[in-house]
């Protein structure tokens, strides 16, 4: 991998940036902030950059639905959204997370356990055929869903847990609020 990067950083403006956004995915998954890659930045400074980590397949885009309602498409959030890398593996080598660490239920790995589990979930989830994949989130942020899948005319929320702990108060809320879904 570091020879790819090395090439990309002389190819494209992309540069250090491609590193600082690597890194920004192993830590916890919230919506994607320019300002915690390169202090100061804005859309228009990484919009190519990203565009281009998803046509080369290195980086999903998931887009934030503030609205649920078939279909997801509609209610989609231009502005907002979370990127996740294409393989957890490649996500441990850049944040050089050690294998061993990854498996070893222990305090290595509290900080980016649930980025690494989030960034997972997604990945099988692709696979997955004719699922489409949003996430939810309110716009005061308190209430967030880790994923919504829309699949033959269904609409699933997933949130995702890393640890021991499967309660869910956003997920009882979400659920609460729109009781037609099934969790």
């Amino acid at each position: 991998m570091g020879l790819y990067v090395e090439e990309i950083k002389k190819e494209s403006k992309i540069s250090d940036e491609l590193y600082n956004m690597f890194l920004k995915l192993a830590k916890e998954n919230k919506k994607f902030v320019y300002g915690a890659v390169r202090s100061g930045a804005r859309a228009k400074d990484f919009e190519m950059a990203i565009q281009w980590l998803i046509d080369a397949g290195l980086t999903y885009r998931i887009p934030r639905v503030r609205e649920v309602g078939l279909p997801l498409k509609f209610y989609e959030d231009f502005n907002a959204f979370k990127l996740f890398i294409l393989d957890v593996g490649l996500l441990g080598a850049l944040s050089e997370m050690e294998p061993a660490q990854m498996l070893i239920s222990n305090k290595a790995m509290t900080e980016s356990k649930g980025a690494f589990t989030e960034n997972y979930v997604l990945t099988q989830l692709v696979c997955q055929q004719s699922v489409f994949t949003y996430y939810y989130s309110r716009d005061d942020a308190r209430l967030e869903i880790d994923f919504l899948v829309q699949h033959k005319g269904e609409i699933v929320p997933i949130e995702v847990k890393a640890e021991e702990n499967l309660r869910s108060k956003s997920l009882r809320t979400f659920i609460d609020a729109h009781q037609q879904l099934h969790a």
